[in-house]
C-alpha cells in the first residue's frame, strides 16, 4: 500500500491569496494546469478571473463549471470564459482591452511531445506565434495602462524543464542551465521563453518565467503517462511504455506547482526565472509498476495489472532524464511542496478510480 506523508507548508497565505490583484487573465485555463489554477483562485481568492482558451482536444471546463455551481452565484460573477486563439492578434487585443487585467498568467500551449513530432506546425503556431501575439498586445496595454495597473502588472510565462534538454545520471537543471531543446515541443517552448526574456529586456514588460518538471494529478488528459496507464489498466488493455522504461522524470503534484506559480506571481521579481520541481525522480517503469501494485491491492483481478505492461518502440529523440534544483524559489519565495510522490500518486489514482466515466470520455 502506498504510504502517505504530507509535509506542513506554513508559508502560503490562503486567506489573502493574490490579495494584491483584483483582475487576472489566465490563458489556457481549460487545460490541466490552468484548470487547477482557476479552481484554487475560485476557492481561495476574491479575484475576477478571466479564462482565455481555444478549447482544443485536451481542453475541459467541467472541473471549473462544477466547482462554480457548488460555490454559488457570488463565485460565478467572478469568472468569465472567452473562447479564442492566442495566435490571433485581433482576438488577443480585444480580450485584453476589454478585461484590463492587472496580471496575466500564460499557460496556453500545445504540450504533447508525440503530437509535436507528427504535427510540429501546430506547436509553432500556438507556442511561438501565440506567445508573440500575447506579448505584443500585453506590451501595448501595459504602456497605456494607469499608474495603478503599471505598478503591479506582471506577465507570468509558465514553461517546462524540457527546454534544457536532457541530463545523464547526475546533475540538475536550474535557472542558469543552457537551453538545449530536443523535440519540436521543447523547441517551441524554448522559443517562447526567449521571446519573453526579450520583451522584458528590450521593452521593459515585467515578465517572470517558471520552468516546471512533470506535473501529475486529477483531471489530466489521458495522453499523459499516469492517466494513460490508469485508463489502459482499468479496461484491461496493454499499458505501453517507451523503450525499456528507464527514462527518468521529476514528478510534481499539480497543486504544488500552482502554489509555486501564485507565489511567483505575488512575490516574484520581474526578469527572473524560477525552476519548480518535485524532487521526486522516478523511471517511467517504476511509476507504472507502482500504479499497477496499487490497483492489485484495491481493485484485484485474477492476474496482476503488471502483466499488461508492454514495451513499445522508443520515441524519437527521447530525453533520458529531467531533474530540477528548486532551491532558488524555495529560498526567495519560501515555496515548499506539500506532496510526496507517494501521497500525490495515491490521491491521483483514487480520483481516477472514482471518475472513470470522465477518463473514458477521451
Amino acid at each position: 500500500m502506498i504510504k502517505t506523508h504530507i509535509p506542513v507548508n506554513q508559508n502560503l497565505n490562503k486567506i489573502e491569496l493574490m490579495g494584491k490583484y483584483k483582475n487576472i487573465l489566465i490563458t489556457g485555463g481549460a487545460g490541466f494546469i490552468g484548470g487547477a489554477l482557476i479552481r484554487k483562485l475560485l476557492r481561495e481568492s476574491k479575484c475576477l478571473i478571466n479564462n482565455l482558451d481555444n478549447l482544443t482536444y485536451s481542453s475541459d471546463l467541467s472541473s471549473i463549471n462544477s466547482l462554480i455551481k457548488s460555490l454559488g452565484s457570488n463565485t460565478s460573477e467572478r469568472y468569465k470564459f472567452f473562447k479564442g486563439d492566442i495566435s490571433n492578434k485581433a482576438t488577443v487585443d480585444n480580450i485584453i482591452q476589454n478585461t484590463k487585467p492587472e496580471i496575466i498568467i500564460h499557460l496556453a500551449a500545445e504540450t504533447h511531445v508525440d503530437k509535436s513530432i507528427k504535427s510540429p506546425e501546430k506547436f509553432i503556431t500556438s507556442n511561438v506565434v501565440g506567445t508573440f501575439q500575447l506579448l505584443q498586445t500585453s506590451l501595448a496595454y501595459f504602456e497605456n495602462a494607469s499608474i495603478e495597473i503599471k505598478n503591479k502588472f506582471k506577465f507570468i510565462h509558465v514553461s517546462t524543464d524540457e527546454v534544457f534538454g536532457t541530463l545523464k545520471n547526475e546533475g540538475y537543471f536550474n535557472e542558469n542551465s543552457k537551453y538545449n531543446p530536443r523535440s519540436p515541443y521543447s523547441a517551441s517552448k524554448a522559443s517562447s521563453d526567449h521571446l519573453v526574456k526579450a520583451w522584458f529586456h528590450t521593452y521593459g514588460l515585467p515578465c517572470i518565467i517558471t520552468n516546471c518538471s512533470n506535473n501529475y494529478g486529477p483531471w489530466q488528459h489521458p495522453e499523459k503517462l499516469i492517466p494513460n496507464t490508469l485508463l489502459k489498466a482499468l479496461v484491461n488493455e496493454n499499458i505501453p511504455i517507451y523503450g525499456n522504461g528507464e527514462n527518468i522524470r521529476d514528478w510534481l503534484y499539480v497543486d504544488d506547482h500552482i502554489d509555486a506559480i501564485l507565489l511567483a506571481a505575488e512575490k516574484g521579481i520581474p526578469g527572473k526565472n524560477y525552476c519548480i520541481g518535485g524532487n521526486n525522480e522516478k523511471t517511467n517503469l517504476d511509476v507504472v509498476i507502482r500504479i499497477c501494485q496499487y490497483l492489485d491491492t484495491h481493485i484485484p483481478k485474477s492476474h496482476s495489472y503488471t502483466s499488461l505492461i508492454k514495451f513499445v518502440k522508443d520515441r524519437p529523440g527521447h530525453d533520458f532524464r529531467y531533474a530540477i534544483d528548486s532551491s532558488l524559489i524555495k529560498k526567495d519565495l519560501n515555496w515548499i511542496p506539500k506532496h510526496s510522490f507517494e501521497n500525490g500518486l495515491e490521491k491521483t489514482i483514487n480520483w481516477y478510480i472514482k471518475n472513470t466515466d470522465w477518463l473514458k470520455n477521451f
